[in-house]
């Protein structure tokens, strides 16, 4: 068996439709695959609907949350997309990232950086519920008011600067508890060493289920250090490439077999 966790499609900010992407995990000889789009579960019924003979789809998302000023994603696996609760947020979550692209594109002005919420869309090339700043800094580029998406950063949307404005995130509890409410299984999407560590057994007290340990971009010294700490917690194992379009490399590079997956797929609901 081969499988990959961890994909994105276009109802969030990877450039293939959600039954492209079904085709395309096909394409590249996995056997098993989840959709996990940021903040919505926009995409998994065409999923459903269009993923070819051969082919196992996990109903998944992944949730923006934050502890101590880090953000922390949360992914959901074998999630009721039609839960009721879980419908209520990812509106919410919709509402919230159009409303922080308003305020910044103002807080611009403000600053006499012209640039309108049409020219964020058109930068962007995602749905309007996805928008963030790497979007808009494509969008001060492509206006002339910035040479690169780093200086975009610098002068004007990263944390310390004057347009900056802060997401409104879940906590990684409420996170875990959301997915936990619908049906599903919450685990630590690429977890980071310098925060991992403070976190992991408290979040582990909420409900946490598990860590996403095998990555293609983690080094083998990391992805050795999340999967002992993983199994001394007594914590299902994941794996997944984060893929969101061909640059990421052909979709099916990277897989993990059913020995990492044994634990997640026999409590899968």
């Amino acid at each position: 068996m081969r499988a990959d966790l961890h994909l994105h499609s276009n109802a969030s900010d990877g450039s293939l439709s959600p039954s492209a992407v079904a085709w395309a995990a096909r394409a590249g000889g996995l056997d098993l695959f989840a959709i996990c789009d940021h903040d919505t579960v926009a995409g998994l019924a065409e999923a459903q609907a269009g993923s070819p003979a051969g082919t196992r789809l996990i109903t998944g998302i992944e949730i923006s949350s934050a502890i101590g000023g880090r953000e922390l994603h949360v992914l959901g696996y074998g999630i009721d997309p039609a839960c009721p609760a879980l419908l209520a947020y990812t509106a919410r979550a919709a509402t919230a990232r159009a409303e922080r692209m308003r305020e910044m594109i103002a807080r611009l002005a403000n600053l006499r950086v012209p640039v309108t919420y049409d020219d964020v869309i058109a930068a962007a090339e995602v749905p309007p519920q996805c928008l963030g700043r790497p979007h808009l800094a494509r969008a001060l580029m492509n206006r002339g008011q910035v040479r690169t998406i780093g200086e975009a950063f610098e002068r004007f949307i990263g944390n310390e600067s004057p347009a900056y404005v802060p997401a409104d995130l879940l906590p990684p509890a409420a996170a875990i508890e959301l997915i936990h409410d619908a049906g599903g299984l919450a685990v630590w999407a690429h977890p980071r060493l310098e925060i991992f560590d403070r976190e992991v057994r408290r979040l582990r007290e909420r409900g946490l289920d598990g860590v996403e340990c095998y990555r293609p971009r983690a080094t083998p010294t990391e992805t050795q250090y999340y999967e002992t700490a993983a199994r001394d917690l007594d914590m299902l194992r994941t794996g997944g490439s984060d893929w969101h379009g061909s640059w990421h490399g052909p979709l099916g590079e990277f897989a993990i077999g059913e020995s990492e997956l044994a634990l997640f797929l026999a409590r899968l609901p």
